[in-house]
This record gives structure tokens, sequence and C-alpha cells, in this order.
């Protein structure tokens, strides 16, 4: 779908509505669900985020992103189209509501997650909701994230890392691949990867190494 610029003119204004998916079965969903709104219009649609964060910034009111691309980690893109655009506000999209990743997402500045599976209905009222400022989030999921807040400040490095993350990075020290990593925990070569990416994310590195450097660093010293 083409990039459209609409005009926001007082009261006819109209939502933008960019989507973010690797899957074009899920993107042509919701948008033919969202181009029957009166008050909505899609102006960006791509499977990437490499072209969501040429096209999106300064187009879109609401962005509904994918949390597992697969091209690259959901959070990155998150982090990137705020800090281009701050007031842009973002929903996520996962397939499990108990995603840790959906705890990062709101921490990183997304407005609230919807399941795959959500209903037509509740996608756009999520999307009138976040545009009007709202947030969305159930009650589990806003129990965690209270808690991750409530938590006091570590001085052990490796704490921004979940429980997951930081298994996943010892195995990434000890030289494993992707593959040979989610054969030992039990997770797609696929799911793997984005947890790499999440892990380089937060630790402010672009290559494996390094990560796992910092790890045998850290696991040798310990908290301070």
């Amino acid at each position: 779908m083409s990039q459209t610029n609409v005009e926001h003119d007082g009261s006819n204004e109209l939502i933008r509505v960019a989507l973010v998916d690797d899957h074009e079965i899920v993107r042509i969903g919701l948008a033919n669900m969202i181009e029957r709104q009166p008050d909505m219009q899609v102006t960006v649609d791509v499977g990437s985020g490499e072209e969501a964060l040429v096209q999106i910034p300064g187009q879109a009111d609401v962005v509904v992103l994918d949390i597992r691309l697969g091209d690259t980690n959901g959070l990155t893109v998150l982090k990137a189209l705020k800090d281009r655009d701050p007031a842009v506000k973002v929903i996520m999209l996962t397939s499990f509501g108990g995603d840790e990743l959906v705890l990062d997402a709101l921490i990183g500045g997304a407005s609230g997650y919807l399941l795959k599976e959500s209903r037509g209905r509740s996608v756009i009222d999520a999307i009138r909701t976040v545009a009007s400022g709202g947030s969305l989030f159930g009650p589990q999921i806003a129990e965690k994230l209270l808690a991750r807040l409530r938590q006091p400040a570590s001085a052990d490095p490796l704490a921004v890392l979940s429980p997951q993350e930081q298994k996943i990075l010892a195995l990434i020290a000890q030289g494993k691949t992707n593959k040979e990593i989610g054969q030992d925990i039990f997770l797609s070569e696929k799911t793997v990867k984005h947890y790499v990416s999440n892990i380089l994310s937060k630790l402010g590195y672009t290559r494996r190494s390094e990560a796992a450097a910092f790890f045998a660093q850290h696991r040798f010293e310990g908290p301070h």
C-alpha cells in the first residue's frame, strides 16, 4: 500500500495509522479493518523495520508494530521511532500476552500491546484509545510493569537483561550459534535471533563478540 499524506483539519482530522508486520496477511487484514473506519486512514504499510524507519516519521499518529520482525527486533524499531518522532503512539503486536518483551516495550515508550488474535473491534478501539492519549495493557502486565519499575537499581550490569536473556548471553559467550542455543533451550532459531538482537540493543553493542566479552568480564567480577 502506498504512503499517503493526510491533512489534519480540526474535527475532520483522521487518525493516521502505520502498519509494520513481516506477515503480509496480517497487514492486509488490519488495513481492511482500518480503511472501513470514517476517522482512520492507513498511511504507511510496510513489512520490515528498515522500511518503517524510512517511511513512518511524520506520517503516522499511531503505529501498530510487530514485536518480533523478520529483519530486526521490534524494540529497536520502537526506540528509533520514538527518538525521531516522540509524539507518535506505538501499539505492539504480540502472539503472547506474557511475552517479556512486552514489558520492555512499555518501559521503552509503547502505549500498549495487542494480541495478534485480537478481534477487529478491539483493534479499532485500541487505535482510538491510544490516539486520544490512552494506554492499553491488562492487569497482569500492569502488575509486572509496576514490579519492574519498583525494583531498586542494581549494581549488577547484567541486571538489565531478563533471566532468559542472561541464559542466552551465557551461551553466546560459550561460542554457540543461534541454532545451537535454540537446541539447548528449546527455542526456534528465529526466536533466539530476536533475543540476541534485544540483548545487543540493551547492552549497547552491535556484535556478539562484544556482548560475550562483556558477559565474561562481569561474570568474573560479579556485582560491585
